[in-house]
């Protein structure tokens, strides 16, 4: 049985704020969650850097980013895919 293993690296998508250093973009992944007693929904977010070779994904952009080893002192992620190009709604 030849079974496609299941990556055990974390996969996140989120928005493109700054695409201004060389190779590394910055990606704000928001996650809605529930206040444990308020039992409101809030949104929640982070900031990573990701690997961006080529220099292909331009603010605005939704991208998919996927962990990885540390590049860098701050980049442990690398952009894998566009999921939606910026101004396209």
């Amino acid at each position: 049985m030849t079974e496609a293993k299941k990556s055990l690296k974390r996969t996140l998508v989120g928005k493109v704020v700054s695409d201004k250093r060389a190779k590394t973009v910055t990606v704000l992944v928001e996650r809605r969650v529930k206040h444990p007693i308020y039992d409101k929904i809030m949104i929640k977010s982070s900031k990573y850097h990701a690997h961006d070779e080529n220099g292909e994904y331009k603010m605005g952009d939704t991208i998919e980013i996927t962990e990885s080893r540390p590049l860098s002192k701050t980049k442990n992620w690398v952009a894998t895919r566009l999921v939606q190009k910026a101004g396209l709604l």
